[in-house]
């Protein structure tokens, strides 16, 4: 039976680059990084008290998905301190935080350029 998601992937450029950016800006820990192709290292993070986590890989043949719009939701209690958080770090965001009905969101760009969505998970007090 499915337990649930252990890692998503994201399609970096340069992994030491981007296991930088979400070390020391988003607050991952690693918890492999491994060689794993002739190009590329196996470098899983997680995300700290979550049970799931990320890979920074591209598959081969997947290169143009770099920079692009990855359907990935990070969610947080409350997205406009951590937008506020994130941008002191040097984050760009795309979508300025904004309250809809089911919560809030916004979206922000990695060192790539990847897309990715910041989230809360219910309607803020």
């Amino acid at each position: 039976m499915i337990r649930g998601i252990k890692f998503v992937g994201i399609p970096v450029r340069d992994q030491d680059v981007a296991l930088k950016f979400y070390t020391e800006v988003m607050g991952m820990r690693v918890l492999t990084d491994q060689p794993f192709m002739p190009k590329q290292r196996w470098i899983e993070l997680m995300i700290p008290g979550a049970d799931t986590g990320i890979a920074l890989f591209t598959p081969e043949g997947h290169e143009k998905r770099i920079g692009d719009f990855q359907s990935i939701s990070f969610w947080c209690d409350d997205v406009f301190a951590t937008a506020d958080a994130m941008k002191e770090k040097g984050v760009v965001f795309t979508k300025e935080p904004t309250t809809e009905e089911w919560g809030s969101a916004a979206v922000f760009k990695d060192a790539d350029g990847n897309q990715l969505v910041l989230s809360s998970r219910g309607k803020p007090k």
